[in-house]
């Protein structure tokens, strides 16, 4: 019988990089300003594909597929933290 253990503990090969992006900190204006652009609000692929205004069918947010996803999108939120809450800006443009 074939033992698969070792599948079970599979390693994380990214782990280095989420926790670099996870301990990333965001004190510049201008990096701020760059990571809010850089980085969408939404994912830009998720859409509806409509033909003489009838739904033909509906791409899924395939950003998810991403496994960098949610540290990337963290950063975003630091970003627009440290703009609104220690620079005082209006982030409504970023939204």
């Amino acid at each position: 019988m074939t033992s698969f253990s070792h599948i079970r503990h599979h390693r994380d090969f990214l782990l280095p990089i989420r926790q670099w992006l996870n301990s990333l900190e965001v004190h510049n204006v201008e990096l701020a300003h760059i990571l809010c652009k850089l980085i969408p609000a939404q994912c830009p692929f998720e859409r509806d594909i409509t033909l003489f205004g009838r739904k033909l069918f509906h791409i899924p947010p395939m950003c998810k597929l991403n496994p960098l996803y949610e540290e990337v999108v963290s950063l975003r939120f630091k970003a627009l933290c440290y703009l609104a809450d220690d620079c005082g800006e209006d982030i409504t443009a970023y939204c």
